[in-house]
């Protein structure tokens, strides 16, 4: 079962990056999450992660950062931790 991990907060399309709010687990480089809503759902696995400008390997719960995204998403959307 896919566990909601964090939520798309804004969306700059020139650049592909989202920011994003981590919820109750971290959010870590090399995890396979998933973005759904506004009719679009696509699996991607998490390559680049920054917070203030700054590489990180990972972005704690109750925080913000940004998020390289593989297709356009929309503030809103939902991310999920894909388990197997």
């Amino acid at each position: 079962m896919d566990v909601k991990i964090a939520k798309v907060t804004h969306y700059y399309d020139k650049i592909g990056v989202a920011v994003i709010e981590v919820l109750k687990k971290p959010l870590k480089i090399g995890d396979v999450i998933k973005f759904s809503g506004h009719d679009n759902e696509f699996n991607q696995t998490v390559s680049s992660l920054q917070i203030e400008h700054e590489q990180v390997k990972k972005i704690g719960p109750k925080e913000s950062g940004a998020l390289k995204t593989d297709k356009p998403v929309k503030e809103g959307d939902m991310i999920y931790l894909v388990t197997k």
